[in-house]
């Protein structure tokens, strides 16, 4: 068990052809005693390094990136790991944008950010509701159009009655995919046999 307050450095690059030297130089000069490497894009939800990093911090401990970007994909990610760290006494440093939430005036721009993220949330929700409003006043309904008409199924049927033609042949003639086909036609899947 560590009886000190340790600066805890996690360094990503997207892809294994990168080198993440640049930040792991950063994290060294600004004290980090202990580096977590990840070379895999931000995009993806599996980065081991970064669970190994968050398990090793300890109270009063601060995790230590390079950008804010490296740490997470997302704004609303990031919130919620700085809030996740917070819970546990962890702080976050980022050192290119020189953010600490370990001081006053750190915690004063995550609020901001958490803000800002709240913020649009509600105006994408109230966009969204107002857009939806006013195409059910014209009469339209939400969603995408459907692919395949009345007049497409009732072909397909006549179509279908053949047993010398496939469903594959059926959708192709009316311009869909097998699978929307029998989506409309479930019992085209007997007639396939």
């Amino acid at each position: 068990m560590r009886g000190f307050v340790v600066l805890i450095g996690y360094a990503r690059v997207s892809t294994q052809d990168q080198d993440p030297e640049l930040q792991v130089d950063a994290l060294k000069r600004v004290g980090c005693e202990k580096i977590f490497i990840e070379k895999a894009s931000g995009a993806k939800r599996d980065r081991p390094e970064l669970i190994a990093a968050l398990d090793y911090a300890r109270e009063a401990d601060t995790i230590v990136v390079w950008k804010l970007d490296r740490l997470a994909r997302s704004l609303k990610q990031l919130i919620e790991t700085v809030e996740n760290l917070e819970e546990r006494g962890v702080g976050l440093k980022s050192v290119t944008e020189t953010i600490d939430t370990t001081t006053s005036g750190g915690k004063l721009v995550f609020s901001i950010f958490a803000a800002l993220a709240e913020f649009e949330r509600s105006i994408i929700q109230e966009r969204t509701r107002a857009g939806l409003e006013s195409a059910r006043s014209r009469g339209r309904v939400g969603g995408r159009p459907r692919s395949v008409t009345d007049e497409d199924i009732a072909a397909a049927k006549a179509l279908l009655k053949d047993p010398d033609i496939t469903v594959r042949k059926v959708a192709e003639r009316i311009g869909c995919s097998e699978a929307t086909l029998y989506r409309y036609l479930p019992s085209a899947r007997a007639n396939a046999v």
